[in-house]
Parts: C-alpha cells; structure tokens; sequence
C-alpha cells in the first residue's frame, strides 16, 4: 500500500469490481435488467412463480427453498425487477399502525440463517394482511442463504406492500457484501446471470427505506440514532444516491469543464479539513471515486522485458499502470461527473448531500453505550457511539416513547438499555458459533408494549449449558484478540526484549503484561488472560519467543518459505480489498497466479528485497482454498485470519 498509493489518504479504497456506468438511465437499466431473453428449460425443476405474484406463489418458494431447491435466474431476476420498481414509490419512512386485531411483528439481523427466518414463520406464522411484519435490515451477509432469504422477503413485499416492511442494514451495500460473503454467494449460484443480478440488488439495496415509526410512538431502524439525528431530514433525503454508505459525498460544486484531476484535488482537501473540523462521523473507505471505465490493458510479464532497463521502465511505468488501473492517479483519464459513485440524477453533491450521509450513516452503522454523550464509532468506522442523554433528547423532540434496533448480536436474542428506551432486537441465532446465542423477534400490539420470542435454529443448541454458551462467544473475542497482537508482532518483540537483557528468551508474567499492554493499550487484564493466551509458562515465566510463534494466520501445517511476506501483508489487513484490486489487474474478479507473481516480483525489485519464486507459489498456493488455480476475494481474506496451533496440538 505505501508504494502503490500516491497519497496516504487513499489507502482505505474498497474494491470496485461492481462499478456500473452511471450514464444509463433508469429506462436504460431495465432493458439492462430485463429477463425476457432467458429461457427457462424444460429439464428445470425448481419452483415456477407467476406474475404478479401470489401468497400461493410465495408460500410455494419458501417450501422450495426449505427443501435446497433454487430459483431459476429468469425468475429470480423478475421479481427483482418488480421489486425495484416497488421501492421507488416507497417513504424513507414507513408509517405503521397497530390494532387489536393485527399485532406487528419485528425481526432483527437474519444475515443469511434461513434456518431462522423459517422457524420464525413457523412459530409466528407467514406475512399476511393480518399479521404484519417489520424486518430490520442486515438480511445478507455471513450466513449462506442471504439471496434466498432477499426473495422470500421481496416476494411477501409484493404481495401485501402496505404490511410487509423491510428497514435496509449497513449490509444491504454492495461494498459491504463483497467482503463478508454475500457477492460469491450469489456468484457462486448463478455463474451466468449473477453479475446482472448483484447490480440490481445493488439498486434495490439504495431504494429500501431507512426507518419504520409505528403509531408514531416507537422508531424503528438498523443502527440507531446521533445527536445531529433529525427525522424529518431523514424523511426528505433522496436515500437512492447514497448507493454504499461508505462513499461520502463531497461538498464541492465544479463547473461542466472541470477535469476530474482537479475535482479529486479539491475533494481531497476538502475531505482534510471536514476530518479536522468535525470528526464525529468517520468513512470506512477513501472519499474519493476512482474512474468509471474499466481499462483494459494487456498484461505484461516481467520475465518478457529485457533484463537492460528492466529497472528504470517496470518499476515507474509498471508503478504508474498499476496506479491507473486501480483507480488511484486521476490524472491518466478525464471523466465527468456522470460517472461519479452516486446515480445519474444525483447531479454535483452539495453541503446538503454530506448532512444527508451523516443521517444515513448515523442511522445504518451507530451503536448505544451506557455514557452519555456522542463520539465516533471508530470500531466499526461508521456512525456513532449515543448515550442515554441523546436518547433522551431525539425521542422527546420526535414525541417517541421508545427506539428499536438491531446490528448486535445479543446472547438472549434482544436486551433493554438506556432506561429502557433503547431496545436491540437480533434473529440470527448461532450468530458466532454453534450456541452462541439465542435469536428472537418483538411482536407488538396497540398497547406498544414489546413481547420477546426466543428460539435456536439448531436443537443442539438447546443442549449446552450458559457456561458453554459463553465459551463459545468467549473463543470468537479472543481470535480477534489474536490478530491484533500479531499485528504487533515486532513491536511485541522488541518490548519483551527491553525486560530480557541476557537474551535467555523468557521474561516474568509481570513483565509480560505490561510490555503487551505498552504495546497495544487496550486495558485489557493480560495477567488474567495469559491461561487463554499462552499455552504454557514455567515457573512464573514466558517463553515469549515461543509464543509468538504459536500465532500463525495459515493453516496449522502449513509451511511458507517466507513469513516476512505474511507479516508485511497482515499488517495491512484493514486494506486487503484494496491490494485484491491492485494484484487483480484484470478485473475480473479473480488473481490469477501469474498475476500474484508477477505483482510480488514488482514490489521486490522496487524494495530492493528478495523474494523467491518458490516463497510466492506457497503464498499463491496456500490462499487457493478451493485449489481452482485462482484467488477469490473471500479465500483472499480468509488467509489472514489468525489460526490458534495450540488447539490443533
């Protein structure tokens, strides 16, 4: 990243594989959309739908899709198309009232547990007239049925518009998706058609409402709320133009004529000084745009140019090309504003629009805590932490009596906070690990007062003990503990070294915790951790060199040739999406070996380092899950996850 990136503000840059040629108007996208051409063949024998849909029709899906059948991508790609053109006529908003007769009922996160969405209408009964539902967003990611959960959801919306409402998450984003699953799920079963059906879905993610009110009294939304939050605002954005709300808007106006050189340095330093004057809400990714076309220029091999000036034109021009192709230095092509990350109609972004952002991102990403007050969500990057005292004022300005998020998990499947003011609802069940948690859902009558329904998807579930139920929770914390410290690795290193001056290789316990905590400044109580974290110690003491190693980011039996290039790589895990894109020159989606060798055989002549060929094949080789001789983003990822080898000893 330091030496592909011409600016280290541009460092967070998410892939763009999906990036759609925003010229088209909508008129445009639904030719692009269209099914018509596909054929359904004879020798089909999933589940058939007819339009306009049906409760019959739906009801018939939800059965296929309980017994693994698949929906045909003809059929597939034309309900998303009605439910495109659904959405567009929807609130931001949506108002919903309670009855005696029609209790609502609401769920949280599902992230692709189709298990949990089916024993929800098991217990509680499928969508209908007279039993509305409110489904809270982050209905994909993570599990592996988020597509078939996205139709059962969109098919019942169809079918009853005024009682089905479907709230959108921080994952409903097509960046979002392509790094915790959603994308090679859907590309995975639709090998043909999944690219057009990822670019509606991304459509349809921008169009799904951004809150629910019921009686005016209770607010519903994914996230939660900030200080600045303001329905009414909320309730005038124009949501489709905020395609991933990790993109911010700028707030610069360019005359036509305006290269899009000198628009990306304005919105640079525009996006410097909205970090110095306000840092309340924080991007997950670079706030530039990269170009619209993709480039396709021919590869070129490093072992195809002379070996005479190899040096001088491979490392700048290779540089450059790469910097180009990546969507880095603007100043290889001149785009105009049409081709901007927003849709077409968006027009030049004002001070309006980056409000408008804050809202949503505000509302998608933010999570409340026991302090009052309001400050950056800086674990998530996104949205905010909210006191009890913001609850408090943004409810008694809206006349509301209590707020309704999901984006936790909780172990009992919903809790209370903030005086009970502030309710957490999450579906998803086994969210870490088998027994992790329970999932639940809310339903509600006209009293609005809220009943909890628990369940587990899984009856081994039901079998473990609350002490086993945490272990698992327990374990899941304690990996993402581990990735942190080999992120520090050396530095870890050189502290233990500081209380180790004869080089024997083992320091106290004492000295331990307080080199790691120096090192890592989490407050964490390391004494009381080592059991978890250090396999062994001998007679108070900590072979911290043997420690180290114990931490390994591949599979346990795995041998590289060499782990400078893992630790370099690891280091940079927050930017992994965007090194998949450098390496992936092509943009297909796909590194191919002779892509990660030849992008490894440039960044070692321009370090000045070596690096076998054979230490790139065992990197190459090793993240190839699959062993299809290509890389996919998610095995890309996958690779840097920490692996304990004391629990496979």
């Amino acid at each position: 990243m330091d030496h592909f990136t011409p600016a280290s503000s541009e460092r967070n840059l998410i892939s763009h594989i999906f990036r759609e040629n925003e010229i088209c108007r909508d008129t445009e996208w639904e030719r692009y959309f269209c099914y018509k051409s596909i054929e359904v063949p004879d020798s089909y024998t999933g589940p058939h739908l007819t339009f306009p849909v049906t409760f019959c029709g739906v009801s018939k899906l939800v059965e296929a899709f309980k017994h693994k059948q698949q929906l045909h991508a003809r059929y597939v790609l034309q309900l998303l198309g009605e439910t495109w053109r659904l959405l567009r006529i929807l609130p931001n908003i949506s108002q919903v009232s309670a009855c005696h007769n029609k209790q609502i009922t609401i769920c949280g996160d599902l992230h692709g547990h189709l298990e949990d969405l089916l024993l929800i209408f098991y217990k509680n009964g499928l969508p209908s007239s007279e039993k509305p539902y409110v489904f809270n967003g982050d209905f994909v990611d993570r599990g592996k049925n988020s597509l078939e959960i996205l139709l059962i959801l969109f098919g019942f919306l169809l079918v009853y518009p005024n009682d089905v409402h479907l709230n959108r998450g921080n994952h409903e984003d097509h960046i979002v998706n392509l790094r915790y699953g959603f994308t090679k799920e859907v590309l995975g079963k639709y090998r043909v058609h999944g690219k057009k059906i990822l670019k509606l879905l991304q459509k349809i993610f921008s169009w799904l409402p951004l809150a629910t009110v019921i009686d005016n009294k209770v607010l519903i939304v994914h996230g939660g709320i900030s200080d600045t939050t303001d329905l009414d605002v909320i309730a005038r954005v124009d949501r489709h133009k905020y395609v991933s709300a990790l993109r911010p808007p700028k707030p610069t106006h360019h005359p036509e004529n305006v290269s899009m050189t000198q628009r990306m340095n304005n919105r640079n330093r525009g996006a410097d000084e909205q970090e110095l004057g306000r840092r309340r809400v924080y991007s997950l990714t670079y706030l530039g745009s990269a170009p619209g076309h993709r480039h396709q220029a021919p590869r070129r091999s490093l072992h195809n140019t002379p070996v005479s000036g190899q040096l001088n034109w491979s490392l700048e021009e290779e540089l450059k090309r790469r910097r180009r192709l990546a969507g880095f230095d603007q100043s290889y092509v001149e785009v105009k504003m049409s081709d901007s990350d927003s849709d077409p109609e968006s027009g030049e972004t004002t001070q309006t629009d980056v409000d408008e952002w804050k809202q949503i991102v505000d509302v998608l990403w933010s999570d409340p805590v026991p302090q009052n007050g309001c400050f950056p969500n800086e674990v998530r990057g996104g949205g905010c932490y909210w006191g009890p005292d913001v609850t408090e004022e943004v409810l008694g300005r809206h006349s509301l009596q209590l707020l309704i998020r999901s984006h936790e998990c909780k172990q009992d499947g919903y809790e209370f906070c903030h005086n009970r003011r502030v309710l957490t609802i999450f579906s998803a069940s086994n969210y870490y690990e088998v027994g992790s948690n329970r999932g639940a859902y809310i339903r509600m009558g006209p009293d609005l007062v809220p009943h909890f329904i628990q369940y587990q998807a899984s009856r081994t579930c039901r079998e473990l003990t609350l002490t086993q139920s945490v272990g698992w929770t327990e374990r899941s914390a304690l990996r993402a503990l581990r990735e942190q410290l080999f992120v520090h690795k050396s530095d870890l290193i050189n502290a233990y070294q500081e209380f180790d001056p004869n080089n024997k290789g083992v320091i106290s316990l004492k000295d331990w915790a307080s080199a790691t905590e120096r090192v890592l400044n989490l407050g964490l109580p390391w004494r009381v951790l080592r059991s978890q974290l250090v396999s062994s110690t001998q007679d108070g003491m900590v072979d911290y060199n043997q420690w180290i190693r114990e931490l390994s980011i591949t599979e346990p039996k795995l041998e590289i040739s060499d782990n400078s290039i893992l630790e370099t790589m690891y280091k940079n895990h927050s930017n992994l999406e965007t090194i998949f894109r450098i390496i992936d020159t092509d943009h297909s989606g796909l590194i191919s070996f002779e892509e990660f060798h030849q992008t490894w055989k440039l960044l070692s002549s321009h370090l000045k380092t070596e690096i076998s060929d054979k230490a790139i094949a065992d990197l190459a080789q090793s993240i190839d899950f699959n062993k299809d001789g290509s890389i996919d983003i998610n095995e890309f990822m996958e690779a840097f996850r920490l692996v304990d080898l004391s629990a496979h000893t």
